[in-house]
């Protein structure tokens, strides 16, 4: 019994060591994580605040780290500068498109990469890999030839219909479709009659949300933040997108950089807002690989 008594006091003090050794490694841990998460967070709230300051008061020693009162007066120089509602308008319709139209497409393609066999099916998916080898500015010239050769030069079409089946959006999402939908699923569906496409549309599409959501918010955000597509295409200012935009506000000579901050705070809210909404979901496209099996 005093055996058993003094085996139970060491195993607890054994216990009670190792937590006071690893109470720093947490506490470390921990503060690592809050500076690390202010750093990330910082930027983004300098920009909301220099948003609402002038020029002057944005390159003053300290600069301001509360709101001001020149949010107004940033919003007309914008707005008088260049097209910015006009410009934004193109930014959402080239990312929604873009999104609509490569989720249906690109869900398709991982559809039948991952549960069908057919003739050519190897060689097929590994061109789509290689594709993703090529440097994207190595299509710039070429991509502008045809653009220019079928007359979309200066057309918000000219950067979404090109990319509606993505070599990426198809990998991506024929790794999930195959790690989520079973080929027996498909067999009993279509022993019950239903059609290809409704195979596609009632059951699988239901199952591959997650993934979807997360083509969806890659898609919207590249588009969003794309900056070479746009300055290559793209020539009168009022078919620019925001980030071309954005970069027309700055001058060789002076830069309203209070017109330049405001507008930059008002395109980054819609991807704050998505993200928000989208989280959940993505999070979950991207770890329901990792839980199979």
């Amino acid at each position: 019994m005093a055996v058993t008594t003094s085996t139970r006091t060491a195993t607890e003090t054994g216990t009670h060591r190792r937590r006071l050794r690893f109470r720093p490694v947490r506490l470390s841990t921990a503060l690592l994580l809050i500076v690390l998460a202010v750093v990330t967070v910082l930027p983004f709230y300098l920009m909301f605040v220099w948003a609402t300051h002038d020029r002057s008061t944005i390159f003053a020693a300290p600069p301001p780290f509360t709101f001001g009162d020149s949010l107004g007066r940033n919003l007309d120089a914008l707005t008088q500068d260049v097209p910015f509602y006009r410009n934004m308008w193109n930014s959402i319709y080239i990312a929604v498109m873009a999104t609509v139209t490569r989720l249906f497409f690109c869900s398709l393609g991982g559809f039948a990469f991952a549960l069908y066999e057919f003739r050519g099916k190897r060689l097929l998916f590994g061109l789509v890999i290689a594709s993703l080898l090529l440097p994207s500015l190595i299509n710039i010239i070429p991509h502008f030839l045809v653009i220019d050769l079928i007359g979309w030069l200066d057309t918000p079409r000219a950067l979404w219909v090109p990319g509606m089946a993505d070599a990426f959006g198809i990998f991506l999402m024929r790794q999930f479709i195959a790690s989520t939908i079973s080929r027996e699923l498909l067999d009993a569906a279509r022993i019950d009659g239903a059609s290809e496409f409704r195979i596609f549309r009632s059951i699988a599409v239901p199952l591959i949300r997650p993934g979807m959501a997360t083509l969806a918010l890659l898609t919207f955000i590249g588009l969003w933040n794309s900056f070479m597509g746009p300055l290559v295409l793209l020539r009168s200012r009022d078919t620019y997108t925001l980030p071309l935009a954005l970069r027309s506000l700055q001058g060789l000579v002076s830069t309203d950089w209070g017109a330049v901050m405001v507008g930059t705070a008002l395109a980054v809210l819609p991807l704050f807002i998505i993200f928000f909404l989208a989280s959940r979901q993505v999070i979950e496209g991207l770890t329901a690989g990792s839980v199979k099996g």
